[in-house]
């Protein structure tokens, strides 16, 4: 028998024979508060046998799979964190062993959630996948500002930045701008910056420096822990943002949303914020005033 006949052969047997490897769901979690996961993500949750859960998941959300085995492999700045190598890895060896894996993801997982480095591996691998969209924190953002990321004659045009580019460590290093080259600064009416709390002053300069879309009196939101019982929110200008007056404002243990844009001027900051404006005062009671909380909106 020739070679290629054996082959042939080969491949036969193994078509014959069943498939048991498991499927993996990329599931979002959504911005943070446990009801805004999506109905199907719910339901996956519920009769997952094992999950795959990020750091910024809300513990209580893991009370969805308590029949689950679970498996913190969160990524955080400047804290030790799961390598993506390593995860990838875990979910292919998961699927070897169990029928029903769910990958949990902050927010959606298509937005700066390395996603297609896990659909791929799994693709290659041979194992089914299928992706759950979920809520994205600009726009648990925008919901809680109860303000439009677009506005009629103001805002056509939005963009989700995020200044961590390539590295494992999530920070660029000399030799990945070298090689790829520095990531410009888009331009776009609303701007959205995730994991910018470092390098909030200096996205305000070089925004302001580029005389595009932005000027020293365009208005900046920050909100923390968007959607969640420990909400906070900076309201004030570029120009302060640029002068470094929300630096010692940010918590470090809290995920920050920076927007900016002039479609955030329609914002009536008086009623919100209680006379916030450009004083940049600190309103840490806004989720319990204004905007709803977790318990109110499942009343």
């Amino acid at each position: 028998m020739s070679n290629k006949e054996q082959r042939f052969q080969q491949i036969s047997q193994q078509s014959d024979q069943p498939n048991n490897l498991g499927k993996v769901y990329l599931v979002g979690a959504g911005p943070g508060a446990v009801d805004l996961i999506t109905v199907r993500g719910a339901k996956l949750l519920a009769k997952a046998d094992i999950v795959f859960y990020d750091a910024l998941v809300d513990p209580e959300m893991l009370a969805l799979c308590p029949q689950a085995e679970k498996v913190a492999v969160g990524k955080r700045c400047g804290k030790l964190s799961s390598a993506q190598q390593f995860i990838n890895k875990r979910l292919v060896d998961a699927a070897q062993k169990y029928q029903t894996i769910v990958r949990l993801k902050g927010g959606d997982p298509m937005l700066f959630g390395r996603a297609d480095e896990e659909i791929s591996t799994l693709k290659e691998a041979g194992i089914a996948v299928e992706v759950v969209p979920g809520i994205t924190a600009a726009l648990a953002g925008a919901a809680s500002l109860q303000q439009s990321l677009t506005l009629r004659g103001v805002s056509r045009s939005v963009a989700f930045v995020t200044l961590a580019q390539g590295s494992e460590s999530g920070t660029a290093t000399a030799k990945d701008i070298a090689r790829i080259g520095p990531i410009a600064n888009p331009s776009a009416d609303t701007m959205v910056y995730y994991m910018g709390r470092k390098d909030a002053a200096n996205i305000a300069k070089q925004l302001i420096e580029a005389k595009v879309n932005h000027t020293t009196e365009t208005p900046v939101h920050i909100l923390e822990a968007v959607s969640t019982p420990k909400e906070r929110l900076w309201s004030s200008t570029l120009g302060k943002l640029a002068d470094g007056l929300a630096d010692d404002w940010f918590d470090a243990s809290s995920p920050a949303l920076i927007l900016i844009g002039q479609a955030f001027s329609q914002i009536d900051t008086a009623t919100k914020n209680s006379g916030q404006g450009s004083s940049a005062k600190i309103n840490d009671g806004l989720q319990d005033s204004q905007i709803l909380t977790n318990g109110r909106r499942r009343a």
